[in-house]
């Protein structure tokens, strides 16, 4: 059994393998939504110490290295789909990581200025790029000529505008708790096209026990096709179809090997201990080049899937059964 394995079972460590006193890095600075979800994580809180990182891949990095225990990452947004940096990251075959929670959390914007600043003045305004599209509709209404320039992050871009001089720009899109954080004022809030935007989040550490199956749970895999031919996705979804899976996502990223080379990043319901779930994976590992397990976690929504008849634990261990029993009866 791996080190990690063993301290998974110590007393005081948590379902997702934390513990008193663990770092627990996230993308910062203060005052992200990445901050905001972390803090809202069932299994993060004031036992562990926070450890705000400039990038998502200095945040995964220092969780591969040992430095910090676990990394809360954004993965996926509701309007803009997915982060593609932390699918990117996660699928390196190096020094493998594994998710062992999720949240998702509601996000609103606010556009921060200086004191004393005016719409009026503002000729350029920082964000990232997957907020600054999210505020499309009332930049276009109250900032029509505005020069949008690219931050590292919502916070970020508030850092800088507070702390450096001259400033790099002139308003920032963040959340409305960095100006608190960074004395900035706000001068617009929700300014954010859809009320209802959420961003999910993950919290990653090394490969270890996953956290036990809660009947609401969530296997994300990444999937490397042997070759490019006709039906390959479909032989994948197949292993999942048969088996009663259903995906929650699945995105095509590129792996930067040759262009047309892809690899499928995927959620599946179910958790790797359910018997769906664990034949489909050995039904993948048939047919693709490469299978990367990158955890079974609870759902943040709660929600249990529903499984189709014939697809339940106990249909997997009658059939078994029924084989074995075929197999060790002989020539009649």
């Amino acid at each position: 059994m791996s080190a990690t394995n063993d301290r998974a079972s110590e007393p005081g460590v948590n379902g997702a393998g934390l513990s008193a006193g663990d770092k627990v890095g996230y993308l910062g600075p203060r005052g992200t939504f990445t901050e905001a979800a972390m803090v809202a994580m069932p299994s993060v809180s004031d036992e562990q110490i926070p450890i705000p990182l400039p990038t998502v891949d200095a945040v995964l990095d220092a969780v591969r290295t040992g430095e910090i225990a676990a990394g809360v990452v954004p993965i996926e947004n509701s309007l803009e789909g997915p982060v593609t940096t932390t699918l990117d990251a996660l699928a390196r075959a190096e020094a493998p990581l594994t998710i062992v929670e999720e949240w998702a959390i509601p996000v609103r914007f606010a556009l921060l200025v200086r004191p004393g600043q005016q719409l009026a003045d503002i000729r350029q305004v920082a964000s990232i790029p997957i907020a600054a599209a999210q505020c499309r509709q009332w930049l276009g209404k109250n900032l029509p000529d505005v020069h949008v320039m690219a931050a590292l992050s919502t916070a970020g871009a508030a850092q800088r505008l507070a702390e450096e001089d001259p400033p790099p720009y002139d308003a920032a899109i963040s959340p409305a708790i960095a100006a608190t954080h960074y004395g900035l004022d706000v001068l617009a809030e929700d300014i954010g096209d859809n009320v209802d935007a959420s961003t999910r989040f993950v919290l990653v550490r090394r490969p270890g026990t996953p956290p036990k199956r809660t009947g609401a749970d969530k296997t994300t895999l990444v999937l490397f096709m042997r070759e490019d031919h006709s039906g390959a996705l479909l032989e994948i979804l197949t292993e999942f179809a048969v088996r009663g899976v259903s995906l929650t996502r699945i995105e095509s990223r590129p792996t930067r090997r040759q262009l047309g080379d892809y690899y499928f990043s995927i959620d599946c319901e179910g958790h790797v201990q359910d018997a769906r779930v664990g034949e489909a994976l050995a039904g993948l590992r048939r047919v693709c080049a490469d299978v990367r397990y990158l955890g079974s976690y609870p759902r943040h929504d709660g929600k249990a899937p529903l499984v189709a008849p014939g697809t339940a634990d106990p249909a997997f261990v009658e059939a078994q059964a029924w084989l074995t029993a075929i197999r060790n009866a002989g020539p009649a």
